[in-house]
């Protein structure tokens, strides 16, 4: 969309088996992201999180990574996480929103209502206890 105004570059490190997301921001502060690896690979993940959407609920999978130089741009209204798959990835992403911890949410990896395949063994996977303790996607608030 032409009227996109990305306000702030980030960037991750991430070793082999670490899951990071499902995160999103809730309104008033929704972010659009632009994401893109500059080193490694991973597997992105991004969840249609619209109530009113045909595919509410239903997720893509795409593998971005340095060597095929993919960009995904994911709107507003969309929850996103992703896997590394590579020794170490970075992956850099623009926002056309800020933080803000108040509208901080997320949905968690390992909801079997989204059924995602993150292709390594549970046990392999590296999370964060604030992601583990994200809620099922039925009881997040939108």
């Amino acid at each position: 969309p032409n009227d996109i105004n990305f306000v702030q570059d980030n960037e991750s490190v991430s070793n082999y088996g670490v899951l990071r997301g499902l995160h999103f921001q809730n309104e008033p502060h929704s972010q659009s992201k632009l994401i893109r690896v500059s080193k490694g690979e991973i597997e992105d993940v991004v969840v249609d999180i619209r109530v009113n959407s045909k595919t509410f609920g239903k997720h893509v999978k795409v593998e971005l990574s340095k060597k095929n130089n993919n960009l995904l741009f994911v709107p507003k209204g969309f929850a996103h996480g992703f896997l590394t798959l590579s020794k170490t990835a970075i992956v850099n992403y623009k926002v056309d929103s800020y933080y803000y911890e108040s509208s901080d949410n997320g949905i968690n990896p390992f909801d079997s209502d989204l059924n995602i395949d993150w292709k390594l063994k549970k046990s392999d996977l590296i999370i964060s206890q604030k992601d583990m303790k994200l809620k099922y996607f039925k009881n997040i608030s939108l």
